[in-house]
């Protein structure tokens, strides 16, 4: 064996080996790719991929407003599951509000709560869960379980305390009545592919863009277009343009398949849903032709596109709930387009809500994907220049 590593060394190997090692060193570049990436997308997988759901926006209708029903409302305010949002006036204001995302759930206390808590009868509460992500509206349901189960056994001590008659058994108990909303089967497909489609969308344009850019630059074409009478912002927008139009295809593919192999129900306007899309693919150009300026060859702007793409789909809300991120890290999805269109795409497949309630994520969209290509397209024409 001994010998063997002296040949190697000794031998014409080991040299080459060395000079190998020297000229990986000298690049900068890879050594950078291959250290700062992989450890921030260690980073955000371990903070975003978190199964718990924290914090919840809790809206409540009280109408019962007596004692007993503040002590529910202060029950699910002291769980570190849900915050209490905000207070509304019936229970119909309550569901509009989570039809608008306003919260992701509302807790209902009948008029009648305080009254059958006193003669001694079972009450009712009811629980509205937005079940447009599956897995969120299942943990939520479980921990408003474990926190009426928990009121339950402090209300039966406080009986006995106090010496009141029966057993904990016969006194009152709190029964939570729990309502799915727009996703009553739980289908957890319908949270994932509803998403899906924003980061499929930015995914392909990213690669398209960012490999026919790069593309042109290494057969030297690029060079060939600037001599024609053609300006350099003529010869972008004749490169995007096409791919734009090919994109936005994908589309109503998309659409077909969640429609035909997940039964994803479409229940607003598919219009506003078509518009969003155009955007979010034109956010993805706009990522493409970025990484066009900064790679050399289509293996390098691949190579890029897997450390980009990953963390934007990961910071979307597309595969986990936004909610079960840390609190310091869901301000860094605002700038995210696939976030806004998997909120679109939600709202107007399961929700269907319209351009009332979604222009804020449609604007934030289109204002995203405008600088995105602005900035990429400044770039690329200072390299032509």
């Amino acid at each position: 064996m001994r010998r063997l590593l002296d040949t190697i060394l000794g031998g014409r190997l080991g040299p080459l080996f060395r000079k190998e090692l020297l000229q990986l060193g000298r690049n900068r570049r890879l050594v950078i790719m291959l250290i700062i990436p992989p450890t921030v997308q260690i980073i955000l997988f371990g903070f975003a991929l978190n199964p718990e759901v924290r914090g919840l926006r809790l809206g409540v209708a009280d109408e019962s407003r007596t004692a007993e029903s503040r002590e529910v409302v202060e029950a699910f305010g002291e769980s570190l599951s849900f915050r209490v949002h905000g207070e509304f006036a019936s229970a119909s204001a309550l569901g509009t509000a989570i039809a608008e995302g306003r919260v992701d759930a509302g807790l209902v206390i009948a008029p009648d709560f305080g009254e059958r808590r006193a003669r001694g009868e079972t009450a009712e509460v009811q629980l509205l869960l937005d079940a447009t992500s599956a897995n969120t509206a299942a943990i939520a349901g479980g921990y408003a379980g474990r926190i009426v189960r928990a009121l339950n056994e402090r209300l039966a001590k406080a009986d006995l305390a106090a010496g009141r008659a029966g057993t904990p058994l016969d006194r009152a108990r709190v029964v939570p009545r729990i309502a799915t909303l727009y996703n009553p089967g739980l289908e957890t497909s319908w949270f994932i592919a509803t998403g899906m489609i924003g980061t499929l969308l930015v995914l392909m344009g990213s690669l398209v863009a960012a490999g026919s850019m790069v593309r042109e630059k290494e057969t030297g074409t690029i060079e060939q277009l600037l001599m024609t009478p053609a300006t350099a912002t003529e010869i972008i927008v004749a490169k995007t343009a096409p791919l734009l139009i090919l994109l936005s295809a994908d589309i109503g593919l998309a659409l077909a398949v969640c429609r035909l192999v997940f039964g994803v129900p479409v229940r607003g306007s598919l219009t506003l849903l078509f518009v969003s899309g155009v955007l979010c693919v034109f956010a993805g150009i706009g990522i493409g032709i970025f990484l066009s300026t900064i790679t050399r060859s289509q293996q390098q702007a691949q190579l890029m596109g897997f450390f980009v793409n990953p963390p934007i789909a990961l910071l979307s809300g597309v595969a986990t709930p936004l909610e079960a991120m840390p609190e310091w890290l869901q301000p860094l999805t605002l700038g995210n387009p696939v976030r806004h269109f998997a909120t679109i795409s939600r709202g107007v497949l399961l929700k269907g809500v319209g351009l009332d309630v979604l222009y804020p994520n449609l604007l934030a969209l289109l204002v995203a994907a405008t600088l995105l290509v602005a900035f990429s397209v400044w770039r690329f024409r200072r390299q032509l220049g």
